[in-house]
């Protein structure tokens, strides 16, 4: 069962609200904003599930903002955003009845786990238990390339997906470290760096090994400056010749048990999210161990 949980940004920084509002609706939550405490109070009319709100703001600060929250809507949950050197304020708004806090800059998947968590209504595991689409990482946020592209361009980007991208100066989205290849919208294969490393072996390697004097060449004590050399040579080449098949495909309502299963039996780290015909994302093993993790956690 999909529940949508609407969340309350509150914070002073515009360029964290407006990022952060456009990649937790991605991810399927219902986002309003307040640029400061005053404001945060005005909107409890809206009733949000969840509040996430900075402890250092101008005018009124995080801190009364929570006392003020939590005396007239006691059961709400409120995520603190603490900055560098705030701990005290960070037990001072524990022990005011915050539900938890993080520090910034803030991974956004930790933070949307923390929203998931404050927001769940309690109730039975089979109505607690995200889907598919709660845990994917959106189409939009994957890292990709088309088949015609060079491997140098789609090297560039790959390694660009290795990093987490800091969204604004305090949210940071988890890079993926592999490449859809798209055509059209439709997913035609992965680039992952096992690709690119078996592409680098020359054909020479693959086959079998004479039994003549020449196979000094296949030995590993002659193969110096060969990673350069195929490297290069391999730059030029199209994402089409190198890229591996397309992920397998799960439904964006399927149970996460699905999505387990399917990687385990057919031997995949990813799989292609899919609704009404199109790829809306990817999950991947390390989805399910976050997952994994945050259960172990709730005891």
């Amino acid at each position: 069962m999909s529940i949508k949980i609407r969340v309350m940004i509150v914070d002073d920084e515009e360029r964290f609200r407006v990022a952060t509002q456009k990649v937790l609706e991605r991810r399927g939550f219902e986002v309003i904003t307040a640029e400061s405490g005053e404001e945060a109070l005005e909107r409890l009319d809206k009733a949000p599930q969840v509040v996430v709100l900075d402890i250092r703001m101008a005018g009124m600060d995080g801190l009364t903002a929570l006392g003020l929250i939590k005396a007239r809507k006691p059961k709400i949950p409120v995520i603190m955003l603490t900055g560098h050197g705030t701990g005290e304020s960070a037990e001072e708004a524990l022990a005011a009845g915050a539900y938890d806090f993080l520090a910034k800059p803030c991974d956004i998947d930790l933070l949307a786990t923390k929203i998931y968590e404050a927001g769940h209504v309690p109730g039975t595991d089979s109505e607690m238990e995200k889907t598919v689409g709660e845990v994917m990482i959106p189409l939009a946020e994957y890292e990709t390339a088309r088949p015609n592209q060079t491997l140098g361009y789609a090297v560039r980007a790959l390694r660009a997906s290795f990093s987490p991208r800091t969204l604004s100066g305090s949210l940071i989205e988890s890079g993926q470290r592999s490449l859809l290849v798209l055509s059209d919208g439709e997913v035609k294969g992965v680039l992952s760096v096992r690709g690119l490393m078996e592409a680098l072996l020359p054909a020479y390697i693959h086959a079998d090994l004479p039994s003549t004097a020449s196979t000094i060449r296949y030995s590993p004590m002659f193969w110096k400056g060969l990673f350069t050399s195929e490297t290069k040579k391999l730059m030029d080449r199209k994402v089409s010749d190198v890229m591996t098949e397309a992920p397998p495909e799960v439904d964006i309502e399927a149970n996460l048990m699905e999505a387990a299963y399917l990687m385990v039996s057919l031997r995949q780290r990813r799989l292609a999210v899919m609704a009404w015909g199109q790829c809306q994302g990817i999950i991947r093993e390390e989805e399910l161990f976050f997952e994994i993790e945050r259960i172990a956690s709730e005891g």
